[in-house]
C-alpha cells in the first residue's frame, strides 16, 4: 500500500518498501508513529505545548489502574470534543444488541443459513449490518453479538466508532479499507481485522460487493490465549499481526460521526473529518491479521483432541478457562490419528458454537455448509457429525490425509445466543437443517466383540 493508493487528502506517516510496509508488527506492542516528523512528543506525553499546534490526547481501552494500562496518546489537529456536537437519535434496524429476545422466534434448536444474498439495495458498513445473533448484555459489558455484513458503497463524509464494543471482522468476500484514526487497514478474506471500542473509523470498498462476518465484544478485550504446554511457539503468533503506521486527514468537509451507545445509535454534525491524529504512541490499536498465518497443531496419535487447540484469539471472563469469546479457526492441516474417529465427535457443550464458513467443506459437514453460511448449535444442544460423516469418517482409510481448501471459523461464548427476527424469519435458514442426523442408524449389537 504505497501512499498513492491512500485516500485523497490522507498523509501517512513515510515507510519504505518492504513485507510490512504501512504496518508495523506485533501484537499488544507499545508502538509509536507519526505522520510527520518530530510530531510525537519525546520523553513525555503531555507538553505543555505540541508541535505543530496539535493537541494532545489519550484513548483508554482499560480503567486507569488495569495492569498493564492499554492506551495510545494521540496528537491531534482538533480534541475528539471537537468532533462532538448534539446528538440525534437514529435507526438501525438490523443492528441489534443484547439483551435481546423477540418473543416469536425460538432460539433453542439447532440452525444453519445458507449466505445472506447480497441485493441491488446500495449498503454502507453501517446499513448494511445484519445481526444473526445476541448474547450476554452489553450494559454490564459481558457478552457478544453475531453480524453478516453486505457493504457496496464506501462511506462518505461518514465515520463511525462503538461505544459498546470491540469488532472482530471476517471478511468473506470483497477487500474493505478502515480508514481508522491510528491509520488504514486493507482487509480481505483469508484475513481478520481487530477494531478496538472508542475508535473511530470510515469504511471503504475496495473490491465489492463485500460479505463477511462479525463478532462485537461487549466484554474484554481478545487477547493471545496462553499455550499452556503447546510452548512458546504455533498457534498464531504475534509477529503476524500488523497493526496500522500514522496517517490523518485535514479536510474542512460537513461530516456524520455515528456512535454507538448501550444498543442504541446516534448521530453528530461535525464541519471537518475526525481523522486528523497526525502522532500516536500506544498499545490500543487496530490489527489486521493473515489467517493463513495460522499455525495449527493436533493429535499425531489417536483421539480428536478439543477445538480449544485453534484458537486464534480469546476475550476472557470473570471465570478462569471460560472465555467470554473464542474466535477459534478450522484452517487446511494434516489429519494422521491412528484408530480414530477424525471429525469432531458428538457433543453437548456450556458453550455455545457459532460457526461461519470462508471458503471450501468442512469436515463434520461436507454436504450444505456452503461459503458464507453460518450454523448455530447453542448451549447444552447435542450436535455433531451428519450421517455422510459418520459413514465416512468410520469406514475411510486412516492413512495420512491433508485437508485442502477449506476454511472455516466459530465464535464461541459461554453464554446462549440468541436470535434475532432477522436470523428467524428474513435470513435463508435451512428449515431442514435439523433432519440431517435422521438417517443415522441404530447399530448397536450385543453380541461380544462386535465393531
Amino acid at each position: 500500500m504505497t501512499t498513492q493508493d491512500l485516500p485523497q487528502g490522507m498523509i501517512r506517516a513515510p515507510q519504505g518498501a518492504g513485507p510490512h510496509e504501512g504496518y508495523m508488527p506485533g501484537f499488544g506492542n507499545d508502538f509509536e508513529s507519526e505522520a510527520l516528523p518530530d510530531a510525537l512528543p519525546q520523553g513525555m506525553n503531555s507538553p505543555q505545548k505540541c508541535n505543530y499546534g496539535l493537541y494532545g490526547e489519550q484513548l483508554s481501552g482499560t480503567a486507569f489502574t488495569v495492569h498493564p494500562p492499554e492506551r495510545t496518546w494521540v496528537y491531534r489537529i482538533r480534541p475528539s470534543v471537537k468532533h462532538s456536537t448534539r446528538y440525534t437519535r437514529i435507526d438501525l434496524p438490523y443492528w441489534e444488541t443484547a439483551p435481546h429476545q423477540p418473543a416469536d422466534v425460538i432460539s433453542l434448536g439447532q440452525y444453519r443459513w445458507d449466505a445472506v444474498p447480497h441485493t441491488d439495495e446500495p449498503l454502507t458498513w453501517l446499513t448494511g449490518m445484519r445481526t444473526m445473533t445476541t448474547a450476554g448484555d452489553v450494559n454490564t459489558q459481558v457478552g457478544m453479538a453475531s453480524h453478516i455484513y453486505l457493504v457496496t458503497e464506501s462511506m462518505v463524509d461518514s465515520y463511525f466508532y462503538s461505544a459498546d464494543s470491540e469488532l472482530l471482522v471476517v471478511p468473506q468476500e470483497g477487500r474493505l479499507r478502515f480508514c481508522t484514526e491510528l491509520g488504514v487497514l486493507d482487509v480481505a478474506p483469508k484475513e481478520i481485522a481487530i477494531l478496538p471500542r472508542g475508535l473511530v473509523y470510515r469504511v471503504e470498498v475496495l473490491d465489492g460487493p463485500c460479505r463477511g462476518f462479525v463478532c462485537e465484544n461487549y466484554g474484554q478485550k481478545f487477547e493471545l490465549p496462553a499455550r499452556g504446554p503447546i510452548g512458546a511457539n504455533a498457534m498464531a503468533n504475534p509477529r503476524d499481526f500488523k497493526a496500522p503506521v500514522a496517517a490523518f486527514e485535514d479536510r474542512e468537509v460537513p461530516s456524520t460521526l455515528t456512535i454507538k451507545w448501550c444498543g442504541q445509535f446516534h448521530e453528530t454534525k461535525i464541519a471537518q473529518s475526525p481523522l486528523d491524529v497526525v502522532a500516536w504512541h500506544g498499545n490500543y490499536a487496530p490489527y489486521k491479521y493473515d489467517l493463513t498465518t495460522y499455525c495449527p497443531v493436533g493429535a499425531i496419535l489417536f483421539d480428536h483432541p478439543d477445538p480449544s487447540i485453534f484458537t486464534v484469539l480469546t476475550a476472557p471472563s470473570g471465570s478462569p478457562g471460560t472465555a467470554n469469546i473464542d474466535f477459534v479457526l478450522f484452517r487446511e492441516r494434516w489429519m494422521v490419528a491412528e484408530n480414530t474417529f477424525r471429525p469432531p465427535w458428538y457433543h453437548k457443550n456450556i458453550m455455545s458454537e457459532l460457526m461461519g464458513n470462508i471458503y471450501g467443506q468442512y469436515d463434520a459437514k461436507p454436504q450444505g455448509f456452503a461459503p458464507g453460511g453460518m450454523s448455530l448449535h447453542n448451549m447444552m444442544l447435542p450436535h455433531g457429525p451428519d450421517r455422510d460423516a459418520f459413514e465416512s469418517a468410520s469406514n475411510s482409510n486412516l492413512g495420512p490425509r491433508k485437508l485442502e481448501s477449506t476454511m472455516s471459523f466459530m465464535f464461541e461464548t459461554r453464554f446462549p445466543q440468541h436470535l434475532t427476527e432477522f436470523a428467524g424469519k428474513e435470513a435463508p435458514l435451512q428449515d431442514d437443517y435439523i433432519d440431517c442426523w435422521d438417517s443415522l442408524e441404530k447399530k448397536f449389537d450385543g453380541t461380544p466383540g462386535t465393531k
